[in-house]
């Protein structure tokens, strides 16, 4: 499953220069599929929808730093753990309920982030 960032954050940002896939944004932040990855074209949602991988969108956070579940792989095929919950101080980084998936899954997003 994905990882969120709890209200419990302290806005370090000790989690974003460690994420991957760049799937995380300091809060009030748009965001896109394509930042920090290969992805060009269109783009399949998690729920399937469709997007323009350099479409910028809404922040999914304001007040806070926050994780795109779509670009979220709890850094499988990357390293042993989530990153942005190794490094967090306060330990906001947690699996996020909403989003389960397999690591056979992750791993394919991974592949679909990084062609």
């Amino acid at each position: 499953m994905a990882i969120k960032i709890t209200d419990e954050c302290i806005n370090c940002g000790a989690c974003e220069p460690e994420c991957p896939n760049n799937a995380i944004y300091e809060g009030g932040v748009e965001w896109a599929m394509a930042d920090g990855t290969s992805i060009k074209g269109q783009f399949v949602m998690m729920d399937g929808t469709s997007i323009a991988a350099d479409q910028r969108n809404a922040p999914i956070a304001v007040d806070s730093y926050y994780i795109v579940p779509n670009k979220c792989t709890e850094c499988q095929g990357f390293h042993e753990e989530p990153q942005c919950a190794a490094v967090c101080p306060v330990d906001c980084c947690v699996p996020d309920e909403m989003y389960q998936e397999t690591v056979d899954e992750l791993l394919a997003k991974k592949e679909k982030l990084h062609m």
